[in-house]
């Protein structure tokens, strides 16, 4: 086994990560101040509610929500428990467009770039744009199906997953004393699997994934020394049956849906686990009250545009589990703007 799956870093590179996570998220706020001119019009609208504005905006429910927890965590918007909005003082000041102190032109040189009208197109459908805002490409759904695309974006992810999966493993080992089999849905490059199978002797796992990313996974595995432990399993998560095991893990997998689909996943899992079972949703967590943490409303916004999901809260997680007999736990920090939730199933 690869003793680099056990060995954490001494640094925290959160910082590095967030320039990254932040990538899309100026030309959000650029899309909201200058093509709809909301703040403008929430001066006018005191207490409008999302309902109100996405009527008069059109826009769909999932990437209003983003925008909205995105000027919120900064500072431009305060929400009451009834959903209604408006501007703060910072706000009002300076984003409402017959202010003194306007700053929409420092926005201006971005107003146009393909991010933007790629943003207008996602506030609007609710559809995710095309990869990178390019024209020639498509979203990143569609774009995991091609071998080398896949290849790509899986290297993307595999660079931050292990020490992502490092800190996982370190926070989850208490709770996998007495567990045996792990189930990664989506696993990805199978990272996760295995840090936590490194770290965890009696434990084995499966990771499901789909062609072509399928292959990447057992490549990567077996570069790890972990053939014997981790098998991967091609198929599709939401048509496919899921294997047995004792522990299901879908980590950085619920945010790439909006949340019919991830409610699909949450009800296999809950089929498919045992009585005791652990269900564990890993990734990065909103507060409850969506007023941040900034670096996470942030990249938030860089998924509203390039999958079908955002980031969610652990009480949005914890409503996508009601009624599937689950004793849920509390949210757990982890490394770099991330952590977990677990939930043990009750019968």
């Amino acid at each position: 086994m690869s003793p680099i799956l056990t060995t954490l870093p001494s640094t925290d590179p959160g910082r590095i990560l967030h320039l990254r996570d932040r990538q899309y998220a100026a030309e959000l706020i650029a899309t909201a101040l200058l093509h709809l001119d909301l703040f403008s019009w929430l001066h006018k609208h005191p207490d409008a509610t999302s309902a109100d504005i996405a009527a008069h905006f059109d826009l769909a429910a999932r990437p209003l929500d983003v925008l909205l927890t995105l000027c919120r965590a900064n500072g431009f918007i305060e929400s009451t428990p009834a959903d209604q909005h408006r501007l703060t003082t910072l706000g009002r000041e300076h984003l409402v467009r017959d202010s003194p102190w306007f700053l929409g032109p420092y926005y201006k040189p971005i107003s146009d770039t393909p991010v933007v009208q790629s943003y207008l197109q996602v506030l609007h459908t609710g559809k995710p744009a095309h990869w990178q805002a390019k024209d020639d490409t498509h979203d990143w759904h569609e774009s995991m199906k091609d071998p080398a695309f896949a290849q790509d974006f899986t290297n993307l992810m595999n660079c931050r997953g292990l020490l992502f999966g490092q800190a996982l493993a370190k926070s989850l080992q208490p709770l996998l004393s007495d567990k045996h089999h792990l189930l990664d849905i989506g696993g990805g490059s199978g990272i996760y699997a295995s840090t936590l199978v490194a770290a965890n002797p009696q434990l084995s796992a499966t990771v499901l994934e789909q062609a072509p990313v399928d292959a990447i996974a057992r490549e990567e595995i077996t570069r790890h020394g972990l053939q014997h432990r981790i098998k991967v399993l091609s198929a599709d998560m939401f048509t496919d049956p899921w294997p047995a095991a004792d522990v299901i893990l879908l980590s950085n997998l619920l945010h790439d849906w909006d949340l019919p689909e991830a409610r699909q996943l949450v009800e296999k899992a809950a089929a498919a686990l045992p009585t005791n079972g652990l269900l564990v949703i890993h990734g990065a967590f909103l507060h409850d009250d969506k007023t941040g943490p900034i670096p996470v409303a942030e990249y938030s916004a860089l998924l509203m545009n390039i999958t079908q999901g955002k980031c969610y809260s652990h009480a949005e997680y914890s409503t996508l589990l009601d009624g599937l007999h689950f004793n849920i736990a509390p949210y757990h920090p982890t490394v770099a703007n991330r952590g977990f939730m677990t939930a043990i199933k009750q019968q």
